[in-house]
């Protein structure tokens, strides 16, 4: 049997496919703005709606479940139904319920809505990501993932600068007004500019994978559960453990279901093309550290230097640069010196950048942040667009959503962990370094909660020395964090530099020389298993 030649994409060669990046690209914006606008508001909305500490964590915890279970069944269904109209049905779902969110009294309404915000997010996030290879020709997708990727980081940044100016002029309900007219323009664009989701075949589609929807759910739920309760509890808490340990049992236990079941929700065999294997563990990683690194600099920033909202997010935007100059280096290099040498060069500059700011000192300004989240940022751009682009020419056109979907699922479970993980090195570090030898009671507690705390504390009873010593303990801490980045991407740089293929066609010899078929002749051989899925 032949083996086709895929079709070239439809806007290939058309000066349109500019403008339906910039669609896909504002569709992920709102995402990323919105993730980084409500953590400003969390203090007004606890004074606006009266709402306790256990709520505001779950403001956000509600968001981060439904993110990260519904995005492995949303990409099944975009490779069924078509990846267009998830997205496009993604997009108004955010806008709605952002309106919703303007009319929110209480805290359990809030938390409602931001559960369905996260559910949208999970239907525009990996979807976004599959219609990039059906835009863009093989030479040009990996600029396109860099623009990609670099959206969704800008809002890391700009959230807190919006967010920080809304609140500042308007109620609270305005940090999601906020995200009706980006909603308005990205479906507008959508609609307009993206390719059209191809007709359907009239044959009946594959049964929808049930039980291993229910598996992935629960086994996601607990793990996520369980690290959000980490900075409250502590790792040796039931709860946290039982969290942890349920949901990686659920999760092997999803594993040994795909692999025996005929239409599964993941197609695990993804993970024998080396390119998908070692760039999905790299690209998550990375995404560890970045995750933690995002946790802690904001931090520092306002509790150490003392900026406020709108000036912390002026002053992350270095790492933005950073990121974006690599992007289009990276697209230089990888020709020349092949994935392998930059995914493992990038890695090396991320670990060198973490590494500065690991030496951090209490009494160093924002020039030497500045300096570190720069290399920080570059590194993080050069290792991450490559490997995204080694997992993304892996991908057959039929399964491309779920593809995606499987990659920014472990990425934000990935995400999770590091702010967990680093969040809690971090809080032990500062509670080691703390002098609260003249504090008794509720301001002893105060200040060992926080260096937010301690500096309330200080204020209050002018204490210039608790003060020193907070910033000193948090920014102990804030190093060991690093540290512990610093090794991950050192870790990743020896793994990219011994596995990733040099080049994509060596991938695509050493499947040959293995004996396993290469992704297009797996389409072809699978094909009558789910035949009745629209490509989309």
């Amino acid at each position: 049997m032949s083996v086709p030649v895929a079709a070239p994409p439809p806007l290939a060669d058309s000066p349109r496919r500019w403008w339906a990046l910039a669609a896909l690209t504002l569709s992920v914006l709102i995402i990323a703005l919105d993730g980084t606008v409500i953590t400003v508001a969390l203090p007004t909305l606890s004074g606006e709606l009266s709402a306790d500490s256990a709520q505001l964590q779950w403001i956000n915890g509600g968001y981060l479940l439904a993110l990260s279970v519904a995005m492995l069944p949303v990409g099944l269904l975009g490779d069924r139904y078509g990846h267009k109209r998830v997205l496009v049905g993604g997009i108004a779902l955010f806008g709605l319920a952002s309106l919703a969110g303007t009319q929110a009294d209480s805290p359990g309404q809030l938390i409602a809505v931001r559960t369905v915000l996260g559910l949208a997010a999970a239907m525009i996030m990996p979807v976004s990501m599959a219609v990039l290879p059906r835009v863009f020709g093989a030479a040009e997708l990996p600029k396109a993932i860099g623009v990609w990727t670099a959206a969704t980081a800008v809002g890391m940044p700009v959230g807190p600068l919006v967010g920080g100016w809304l609140l500042n002029h308007f109620w609270w309900g305005s940090v999601f007004l906020f995200n009706v007219p980006v909603v308005v323009l990205a479906l507008a664009a959508s609609l307009w500019l993206l390719p059209s989701d191809r007709t359907r075949q009239h044959i009946e589609p594959a049964p929808f994978d049930t039980v291993g929807t229910v598996l992935s759910a629960l086994g996601i739920t607990a793990l996520v559960y369980g690290t959000i309760l980490v900075p409250d509890d502590g790792w040796g808490s039931p709860k946290v453990l039982g969290g942890v340990v349920g949901g990686a049992v659920l999760l092997a236990v999803f594993g040994w279901w795909q692999r025996r079941y005929a239409h599964p929700l993941v197609d695990l065999r993804l993970f024998a093309d080396p390119r998908f294997r070692w760039g999905t563990l790299i690209a998550v990683f990375v995404n560890f550290a970045l995750m933690g690194i995002m946790f802690v600099v904001p931090q520092y920033l306002q509790e150490v230097l003392g900026h406020d909202a709108f000036g912390t997010g002026l002053r992350i935007l270095p790492l933005i640069g950073g990121l974006m100059a690599a992007a289009t280096l990276g697209e230089t290099l990888v020709p020349r010196l092949g994935a392998r040498v930059v995914v493992a060069a990038g890695l090396l500059v991320f670990a060198a950048g973490t590494l500065v700011g690991a030496a951090t000192g209490s009494g160093d300004g924002y020039g030497y942040a500045a300096l570190w989240l720069t290399l920080t940022g570059f590194g993080f751009g050069l290792a991450v667009v490559p490997a995204t682009s080694l997992v993304m020419a892996s991908l057959p056109a039929e399964r491309s959503g779920r593809g995606t979907s499987l990659l920014e699922t472990v990425q934000q479970v990935g995400g999770v962990l590091g702010v967990a993980g680093l969040g809690s090195l971090l809080s032990a570090g500062y509670l080691a370094r703390l002098g609260t030898g003249g504090l008794h009671g509720q301001d002893a507690a105060a200040a060992r909660d926080s260096v937010s705390g301690a500096g309330a504390v200080a204020a209050r009873l002018h204490d210039p020395g608790l003060l020193d010593s907070a910033h000193r303990a948090f920014v102990h801490g804030m190093s060991l964090a690093l540290l512990v980045c610093a090794a991950i991407a050192l870790a990743a740089a020896v793994l990219a530099a011994l596995l990733l293929p040099a080049k994509a066609a060596d991938a695509a010899g050493s499947e040959a020389g293995s004996g396993a078929e290469p992704p297009a002749a797996r389409e072809v051989a699978i094909s009558g298993a789910d035949n009745g899925q629209s490509l989309a």
